[in-house]
């Protein structure tokens, strides 16, 4: 299967390996074809150098080292083609899982929980590793 990581999982993995987001990420990894987002990419990169600074050489050597498959996410979205998601900054993310036909999307967004779509499963990260 292709599992889409959301941003905010791939942070709490990063900078907390023993967590649930971190044993998913790893169940992922081992099992499953992993997708990132180049959107998603880019998300991470700001949140580290806002919040993390301290910590960026570590995120460019865990991304370095990570197997993934990156997803274009394309800078122009024409809205009405995609379901709405009361968040707007999560479009790019929700697009990118659409057109790189994820199975699965890991996340721990609410706003993502509240959409109805059967593709990509929306699933938090305790989920994900309870059912697959």
């Amino acid at each position: 299967m292709r599992v889409m990581i959301d941003t905010n999982i791939l942070i709490s993995s990063i900078l907390f390996p023993n967590s649930v987001p971190a044993k998913a990420l790893e169940a992922a990894s081992l099992n499953h074809t992993v997708v990132l987002s180049s959107y998603g990419i880019d998300e991470i990169h700001l949140v580290f150098q806002r919040k993390f600074k301290d910590k960026c050489l570590f995120l460019e050597k865990f991304l370095s080292k990570f197997s993934f498959e990156l997803v274009y996410t394309p800078l122009s979205i024409e809205k009405e083609k995609f379901p709405e998601i009361r968040d707007e900054k999560d479009l790019p993310i929700l697009v990118s899982a659409i057109l790189g036909d994820v199975d699965i999307m890991v996340t721990g967004d609410k706003d993502f929980f509240a959409l109805d779509i059967e593709k990509p499963e929306i699933i938090s990260a305790k989920d994900f590793i309870d059912k697959y």
